[in-house]
């Protein structure tokens, strides 16, 4: 084990509970669902709502400067949400995935499989004609993990992520690599007046959805989906702090909780020795499948949760024992929403923060996918499964 990957584990793994900020203490809540009553594990003093279920494979969701919320989805449409959250308009219908948007001035992003696409765009703008939606920069395209996701970082640049094809294609953000190959991480865009092209940030991460900046440091973070082909219990999903340069090991090495290993899935030559992968800062167990996160900035949510990650985990169709999907659906990972927790800019462990989205047996009435804090300091997140639709949770009245 390389000295830095184990000080990360011993310093990670030694942090007591309670560490960065008090825990956690839940309460059973009921929620309307669908005409059926459901379950949920909250926070003390928060309350879960349904706002709608009017929504078909929402995906991840921005806000835009003027309070309104905005959804891509896998049927295609981008959905316009005003306040109160309530009644989704759709923006516009495109085809190849529109699964996530950002802003910039005048314009919307869209990312889609195959590019990251704009179009002109003023706040409160209710639809935008599909012919106007034009190619900003392509991406290599493609089935497997074919979502793709925008933001605008703290530096006014753009960023997309994307993962690699399977468990183990041969695929990496190096120039080395064709063009339709260079997958798996998190790219920049150089886009100064000439031609906007892609640079690599930060490589080696299998499928990172979610990503988003620490509001005190600005310092990125990404989850990333592991593998399948290592059975139920590992390797362990990541979060990962991710820098410039920054590389993460996938499809070569493995992090299996304690230190990085070789995986013999994929024969080329690693484009960086194992000494050389940053490790995850935290992990959540394997077959979890995290997807968008958010931090909590400063006056949401309360302030136990300031300046902490919350990560929706969209649970992942491997069953006990071998991880394949023929088993008990009721060994499944539950899906749920965590915080990772920091304490002066470190992350230090993960609480649950939202569970009971899965029956006991098996069956899920929601799977969370995308999450962001509002204006109104509320947490709002999308469900893919089970209930298409929008989520808030907030703090009681």
């Amino acid at each position: 084990m390389g000295k830095s990957v184990f000080l990360f584990f011993l310093l990670f793994t030694a942090a007591p509970a309670g560490a960065a900020t008090e825990p956690l203490i839940y309460e059973a809540q009921t929620i309307q669902v669908d005409g059926t009553r459901q379950v949920a594990r909250v926070p003390r003093g928060y309350r879960l709502e349904l706002l709608t279920d009017k929504l078909d494979g929402p995906r991840l969701l921005t806000f835009a400067g003027n309070g309104d919320l905005f959804i891509g989805s896998r049927s295609g449409k981008v959905y316009r949400v005003p306040p109160p959250y309530t009644a989704p308009e759709a923006l516009v219908t495109l085809d190849d995935y529109p699964h996530s948007v950002a802003f910039r001035k005048n314009e919307i992003l869209i990312a889609r499989t195959d590019g990251l696409y704009r179009a002109a765009y003023r706040p409160g703008q209710k639809r935008i004609a599909p012919e106007s939606v034009t190619l900003l920069a392509r991406l290599p395209g493609g089935g497997g993990h074919n979502s793709r996701t925008v933001a605008v970082g703290p530096d006014g640049r753009v960023y997309v992520s994307l993962g690699i094809q399977g468990n183990c294609s041969d695929q990496y953000l190096g120039a080395a690599y064709r063009f339709e190959e260079r997958r798996g991480g998190i790219l920049v865009l150089r886009d100064d007046g000439g031609a906007a092209r892609w640079e690599a940030y930060g490589s080696g991460l299998r499928n990172p959805v979610g990503f988003a900046w620490h509001p005190e440091t600005g310092v990125m973070y990404a989850s990333n989906n592991g593998p399948d082909h290592w059975g139920f219990d590992r390797p362990p999903e990541y979060f990962s702090r991710v820098t410039p340069g920054s590389f993460h090991g996938m499809p070569w090495f493995q992090f299996d909780g304690k230190q990085f290993k070789r995986d013999n899935c994929v024969s080329s030559q690693p484009p960086r020795p194992i000494s050389k992968v940053a490790a995850p800062v935290a992990t959540f167990p394997a077959r979890n499948a995290p997807m968008a996160v958010s931090f909590v900035p400063k006056g949401a949510l309360g302030k136990a949760l300031e300046s902490d990650a919350i990560v929706a985990l969209h649970g992942s169709w491997g069953t006990q024992p071998s991880g394949g999907s023929i088993g008990d659906p009721a060994s499944r990972r539950p899906p749920k929403i965590v915080a990772v927790r920091f304490k002066n800019g470190e992350a230090v462990r993960v609480d649950d923060l939202v569970t009971g989205f899965q029956r006991a047996d098996g069956e899920r009435w929601a799977r969370p996918v995308g999450v962001a804090v509002g204006p109104d300091g509320a947490l709002y997140f999308t469900s893919d499964s089970g209930t298409h639709g929008l989520f808030r949770l907030g703090l009681k009245k």
